[in-house]
């Protein structure tokens, strides 16, 4: 008998980059939905320390927990300092139909 082994996906082990979050997060957004963001979101974070995240950002760690968990309504101004705090922006392209 052969059995398969398989490990779990985790995104935040390819997040090691400005240009590998970027292109994560830009994913996220397209998809249009903000639990998919808020959830890459946190991924990254995780990637990243949440408590390093956390200070350079400005927020308390716990908040930041809060505002990235699912179903959470963050503010955007904290989304903002989570972004710069990753080294990225969220930017506006236009919509090609």
């Amino acid at each position: 008998m052969n059995l398969t082994h398989t490990s779990t996906f985790s995104p935040s082990d390819y997040l090691d980059s400005e240009e590998a979050v970027a292109a994560y997060l830009n994913e996220a957004l397209a998809s249009g939905d903000s639990d998919i963001l808020l959830s890459a979101l946190a991924g990254v974070v995780k990637a990243r320390g949440m408590s390093k995240v956390a200070s350079d950002a400005g927020v308390q760690r716990e908040s930041l927990y809060k505002s990235l968990a699912e179903g959470a309504k963050p503010r955007f101004e904290t989304i903002q300092k989570v972004a710069a705090a990753l080294g990225v922006k969220l930017v506006a392209v236009p919509l090609h139909h």
